[in-house]
């Protein structure tokens, strides 16, 4: 039944997989972040300069750093298709390239991480801009007919001297997100006049930096060198070689070499004897997915090639395993002995991560699970309790608080407000991490929790392969899957029911018709857009609830963009007015709104509103207060009756509605199908509209494809098989 863009919600034409989902509650999708609590975003800011300082402190201590040059020759052969704007003028960049970093590192790690990339207005409410900077940016752009309510953004990003800078290079004006060339062009002119032209180097180098940030909210972290040099061409720079070669001159950019056989694998001899010659393709990048990429690299091959630690003996672990059976036994047997393990499956398969964690805190190993949402914690925490099982007293069984399970969001862990914390070195207080909704880590994130890690800890990365991939850049957990370079376990629980039977058949790529007694599956034909809203408001405040008898507040409706006229916006429009009707005093809300809060990209928090004062607005996401500045809520908040698929993404609900507009075709592609189908526990409903390009979409069209270097980087350094 359906398809998988990386969505309307993150896919604009011709770019694939461009994530142009406008900014706010996008949790996945490059929503607009920092705009959580400003502790909340102090801490990230903090553990990002540590993890940074980290970082740059192993690259220097490395014999073979990453090659880098400028040197341009040896081209791949394929071009990928070209990275293009994002023309989302909500879409806030996911990052703030030009973020001051310190000299001197220090290796000493605080005892919080930066669990996500920090936008804009994370550095604006943790190191807001003084009013008097704010003010001189306001001026400049002021004279160059910019927006003057970009100041307090423009300053933060450019920190300190921002309007001399926005004076001597207009261009800096799109480290700003959501800015575009063509916008900046038009401020560069008002500012230069006749020094203005297309063959500024300045334009040349931002253009260049611009696109290659567009490309990490495209999921990309690195660009082949055509596909860089074709993008720059179609903004109209006019020497794109020039243009690249000066932004690595400058070090805002940096230039790979790889090869391209498979590792191991032998040169082809040449005629006339030059053998030395290795086909090679040219990747261009930003230092900070480079940095993390390699740092990952780094961690993930020091975790392959450790001895885990020896809690517990060969025997204890192998009675555990012969406790259980099938591919449960098969995973505890591979974590006995491997410092890394990738365990694939369904919703099912989390009882299997479930009986390593019992298994290694009954042989006495400090254990703990993390999750990509607060819905997919608790969930697992409420599988863990209905075995018996809470955070340190087995057998328990009574109404344990989620803070009794030794389960936490991958975005608490890191910053240290969930979790076991961190030992006298930094490291985290573990020896066996279960890191669920795996295919959701990027990059930065997997960087972060590896080198997190202890020596001698073990990590199991567990995830449904089929889902959409992560918001940030990368694709850590396929390109963990094709490497194969530590033990796989692949789960053989079937997910249960015709529901299981419908998203089973998706991820082979198969629209199955299944059998639906108990109306678990209902398809609701529709021919236009104002039918679409209609019945999706029918079914959710009437059809499900006495059909099924799953309340309104239990059933999500997933739909592929947020604008349109079937977007989450309209949608969310037409959900408020039947069910809380109210006037949106602050900022379009009001009590008992149901929103989607995102502090940070790729993190969706599900909640309602409490109240409104002059304090911000408050929020109460999975039991968790959370006040919003009033600053901010724009940006950080949205109505979340629907949502996007990438926002739903590590949650479920008892009850689905999946809204597929006829306009809603382009957008449509397996994995996004398969993930939005796959978040109903009791009750699909999909309102259908596209015809046949839903079953052409679950046949046809794959995850689109990212440009990562994380195998490159990892083949040299892990032992032989």
């Amino acid at each position: 039944m359906s398809t998988e863009p990386e969505t309307t919600e993150d896919a604009e034409p011709g770019t694939p997989g461009a994530e142009t989902t406008p900014a706010g509650a996008d949790g996945g999708e490059g929503g607009e972040a920092g705009a959580g609590q400003l502790s909340e975003a102090e801490a990230e800011l903090r553990a990002q300069q540590v993890e940074r300082e980290r970082i740059a402190q192993r690259k220097a201590e490395k014999k073979s750093p990453i090659e880098a040059g400028a040197k341009l020759s040896g081209k791949a052969a394929d071009l990928l298709a070209a990275v293009r704007a994002v023309e989302s003028g909500e879409k806030p960049a996911a990052t703030v390239f030009a973020e001051p970093e310190p000299a001197p590192r220090r290796s000493a790690p605080e005892p919080v991480r930066r669990p996500q990339p920090v936008a804009a207005e994370a550095v604006t409410a943790s190191a807001a801009p003084a009013p008097d900077a704010v003010q001189a940016v306001r001026r400049v752009l002021a004279e160059g007919g910019a927006p003057e309510a970009l100041a307090p953004q423009a300053a933060a990003a450019l920190g300190e001297g921002a309007d001399e800078l926005l004076r001597a290079d207009p261009w800096q004006l799109l480290r700003v997100a959501g800015v575009r060339p063509e916008q900046a062009d038009g401020f560069a002119r008002a500012l230069l006049g006749a020094e203005c032209g297309p063959d500024d180097e300045r334009r040349g180098r931002a253009v260049t930096v611009w696109l290659l940030e567009q490309a990490a909210l495209a999921g990309h972290t690195a660009l082949e060198m055509p596909a860089l040099l074709a993008a720059l061409a179609q903004r109209n720079v006019p020497d794109p070689d020039s243009a690249v070669q000066d932004a690595i001159a400058e070090g805002e950019a940096l230039v790979f070499q790889d090869a391209l056989e498979e590792p191991g694998a032998a040169a082809p001899a040449e005629e006339d004897g030059a053998d030395e010659e290795r086909p090679v393709r040219v990747l261009v990048g930003l230092e900070r997915y480079a940095l993390a990429e390699e740092s990952l690299a780094d961690g993930l091959a020091r975790l392959v090639n450790s001895v885990p630690k020896q809690d517990g003996s060969a025997e204890e672990w192998e009675r555990a395993a012969a406790a259980v059976q099938g591919s449960t036994a098969e995973l505890i047997r591979a974590v006995a002995g491997h410092g890394l393990v990738l365990h694939t499956g369904g919703e099912a398969s989390l009882a299997e991560p479930a009986a390593l964690l019992t298994a290694a805190r009954s042989l006495g190993l400090r254990a703990w699970a993390a999750t990509h949402s607060p819905v997919g914690r608790d969930r697992f925490a409420a599988l863990l309790r209905r075995s018996g099982q809470t955070a340190d007293a087995p057998g328990r069984t009574d109404e344990a608080t989620t803070a009794d399970s030794p389960v936490t969001t991958v975005s608490g862990l890191l910053a240290g407000l969930e979790g076991p914390g961190r030992d006298a070195d930094g490291a985290l207080d573990v020896d066996l991490l279960v890191v669920l909704d795996a295919p959701q880590l990027d990059v930065e994130t997997a960087a972060l929790l590896t080198e997190s890690l202890p020596d001698g800890a073990r990590l199991v990365l567990a995830g449904d392969p089929a889902v959409l991939w992560s918001v940030g850049p990368g694709r850590v957990f396929a390109d963990l899957l094709a490497a194969r370079i530590c033990p796989q376990v692949a789960s053989r629980l079937p997910d249960p029911g015709p529901l299981g039977e419908l998203v089973s058949g998706i991820g082979v790529g198969e629209l199955n018709q299944v059998e639906a007694p108990g109306k678990e599956l209902v398809i609701v034909p529709v021919r236009d857009a104002g039918e679409a809203v209609h019945r999706t408001v029918q079914l959710v405040v009437d059809s499900v609830p006495r059909a099924i008898g799953v309340p309104a507040e239990e059933t999500q409706v997933i739909t592929p963009e947020h604008g349109g006229a079937v977007g989450t916006r309209a949608l969310n429009a037409a959900l408020k007015e039947r069910l809380n009707p109210g006037p949106g005093r602050f900022g379009g809300f009001d009590p008992g709104d149901r929103i989607v809060h995102s502090p940070a990209p790729g993190r969706a928090l599900p909640g309602r509103v409490v109240k409104a004062d002059a304090e911000g607005l408050h929020l109460s996401c999975a039991g968790e207060s959370v006040v919003v500045p009033k600053e901010r809520v724009e940006h950080s908040v949205r109505h979340g009756w629907a949502m996007t698929a990438h926002q739903a993404v590590g949650s479920r609900w008892p009850a689905v509605v999946v809204v597929l507009p006829g306009d809603a075709a382009q957008a449509l592609s397996r994995p996004w199908v398969y993930t939005a189908f796959g978040r109903a526990d009791r009750h699909l409903s999909v309102v259908h509209g596209v015809e046949q390009a839903l079953p052409r979409a679950v046949a046809e069209v794959p995850a689109k494809p990212r440009t990562t270097r994380l195998p490159v980087l990892l083949a040299p350094q892990v032992a032989g098989e």
